[in-house]
């Protein structure tokens, strides 16, 4: 649904057929579910805008602070758009009892037809609210996850 909108948005915004596109990516597996979207400019660069997402890791408890992740532009802090390729790097850091975590969400993906891409995500969980005595804790997840791009 939130494709859907950020796309009806794009085309209705943009000043010219072809100055706007988008980007989304979108997973529902065993392990997380997450959704992230940007317009994308065709021009100087191809810069996006608008980019939100949220990622809920279905492992952890529904009580931990790090279940749930809402992502925002200050959050892409790499991103890579062309006919073969869509590569996102996604990182959010939050401070939980007074210690420092953080969710980093990287997409690599090629594309299989016009706007189609397809490849895997890895999603690292630095917990270190739940390592009082230590660095904190790492959890990787891993997945397929397909998106699209216009």
């Amino acid at each position: 649904m939130r494709t859907i909108i950020c796309v009806t948005m794009l085309f209705l915004s943009a000043s010219t057929a072809h100055a706007t596109g988008g980007i989304w990516c979108s997973v529902d597996d065993a392990a997380v579910k997450f959704q992230v979207d940007a317009g994308v400019t065709t021009g100087l660069g191809s810069p996006t805008f608008n980019f939100r997402g949220d990622v809920e890791i279905k492992a952890r408890l529904a009580d931990d602070q790090l279940r749930k992740t809402t992502f925002e532009n200050s959050n892409l802090t790499q991103y890579w758009l062309d006919a073969k390729e869509l590569r996102l790097n996604i990182y959010h850091e939050q401070e939980v009892a007074k210690r420092f975590s953080s969710v980093e969400l990287t997409i690599l993906t090629k594309a299989s037809d016009e706007g189609v891409y397809g490849g895997d995500y890895k999603l690292a969980v630095y917990d270190r609210a739940a390592d009082k005595d230590g660095d904190g804790k790492t959890a990787d997840l891993s997945g397929a996850v397909s998106c699209g791009a216009e």
